[in-house]
């Protein structure tokens, strides 16, 4: 059968389309699945100082020359879900070369120590003067220089005083007459010579005369010349005024006693500090005049007002100075130990402060980490108290913040607060400037990625 022309050239035009249609498949199927090897087989490399770096091969940083390592991106973590939570994620070599450790928080007491700087003084509970109580010649001292020790049971000084010799008379008369008049018939008189005696004595209790001269006194049955001056408490003199042979009157001064038994501390603490400080705190103190050896004290007052000049606030520390070490206007060194109780603790290198929010990096599987937000409260030496925000145990990054959060930002999540940088040539919304003709660009950073 004989086949028309017209019917053979469709035919053959038919198979031609077929054949390009087919041909064209097979190039576009053989092209993606190209596209995707590739992708699945692209190795980046990148500097550990400065990871916004990138290069398709490997050489030397143009900032600080060195070595680019591999960068695997989104490291075992999804990308989606990186870009979700705002985490980041570093490959083995990244955290070895940025010294990225971890840690887990602990849970733990801490006590806060407050180094103060303060000057010894006196007790001044434990501070008298010795006055003459009445009018009279000192005949002898028993007491000649400062720095005597002086009990409360010995006399001090010897005082003639013509009003004591009279006011010792009168109450001897007294007591007679209350002899003679106490048989007496009529109650008048007899009551009479008892009130006598006892205003004499009386009058002799305000002259300084103690419960025991008056005894002897009524005993011996004559005045005693010279009356005996005590002291009101023992101690070591500090002051001397009396002289003998001195005439002095009621109420002059002839010592100054101050007890060293117990000496206060004035410590100068700065003003950030003194809230911590409370009355009945434990206290330790140590000199210079006595190195290695420490004395134990506790906060007896901390003043009510600040120091313009110093802006510091004076804690009165009362302790007691065994064998009169502690000297009066010695400096010493105050340790003011303040229990804050247990809470999460975390070392100072983990915590970014922005000045507006305190961030920790929170790893929440190997090599993954997230931005957390917390509160931080006082720093104790090398470690944070954490007072929200973290739990005990959690990992977190100890070291290396800042090379995390430089990753962050090459992905927009990070902590720092970059609305006041400038905006980079080549930004969105300002054209960047070619450059000149003729010179070359030595840094060649050309295929950096921002």
């Amino acid at each position: 059968m004989i086949v028309p022309n017209k019917c053979i050239i469709t035919l053959l035009m038919l198979l031609v389309a077929l054949s390009a249609g087919c041909q064209k498949k097979g190039q576009e199927a053989t092209k993606g699945d190209g596209h995707d090897h590739a992708a699945e087989a692209k190795v980046e490399y990148t500097c550990p100082m400065h990871p916004f770096i990138v290069k398709d091969k490997p050489g030397a940083c143009p900032i600080c020359n060195m070595n680019l390592v591999k960068k695997v991106e989104g490291g075992k973590a999804d990308a989606k879900e990186l870009e979700k939570l705002s985490q980041v994620a570093l490959s083995t070599t990244q955290m070895v070369m940025a010294n990225v450790a971890v840690q887990a928080a602990e849970f733990k007491p801490l006590t806060k120590e407050i180094s103060a700087t303060g000057i010894v003084s006196y007790d001044q509970r434990r501070q008298a003067k010795v006055t003459a109580w009445v009018a009279g010649r000192i005949d002898r001292l028993f007491v000649n220089a400062v720095g005597d020790y002086v009990s409360k049971g010995k006399p001090v000084a010897e005082l003639y005083s013509p009003d004591l010799v009279s006011a010792q008379q009168e109450y001897l008369l007294a007591l007679r007459s209350r002899d003679r008049l106490k048989d007496s018939p009529i109650a008048s008189i007899s009551q009479g010579g008892q009130g006598l005696v006892a205003s004499a004595r009386q009058r002799l209790l305000l002259l300084g005369v103690k419960e025991e001269q008056i005894a002897g006194l009524e005993k011996a049955g004559q005045p005693n010349i010279k009356l005996p001056v005590y002291t009101p408490l023992s101690g070591v003199v500090i002051e001397k005024i009396a002289l003998e042979g001195q005439y002095v009157n009621m109420g002059d001064p002839l010592f100054t006693i101050a007890d060293l038994s117990t000496v206060w501390v004035e410590a100068e603490v700065y003003e950030n500090e003194f809230s911590f400080v409370k009355v009945g705190q434990p206290v330790e103190v140590m000199s210079a005049g006595w190195p290695g050896k420490t004395f134990a004290g506790r906060v007896a007052m901390v003043y009510p007002f600040l120091d313009p000049k110093t802006r510091t606030i004076k804690a009165r520390i009362e302790l007691s100075n065994p064998g009169l070490k502690l000297k009066p206007d010695m400096f010493v060194n105050a340790l003011i130990k303040v229990p804050l109780g247990s809470s999460v603790v975390v070392p100072a290198t983990a915590v970014m402060d922005t000045g507006t929010r305190q961030m920790i990096w929170v790893q929440v599987k190997e090599g993954t980490f997230e931005p957390r937000e917390v509160k931080a409260g006082a720093r104790i030496s090398d470690q944070v108290q954490i007072l929200s925000g973290l739990a005990q145990g959690e990992i977190i990054a100890t070291s290396g913040a800042y090379l995390i959060d430089s990753e962050s930002q090459l992905r927009g999540g990070s902590t720092q607060d970059h609305s006041q940088h400038g905006a980079a040539p080549g930004a969105k919304g300002e054209p960047q400037k070619p450059a000149a003709p003729g010179k070359k660009n030595d840094m060649n950073m050309d295929d950096m990625k921002m």
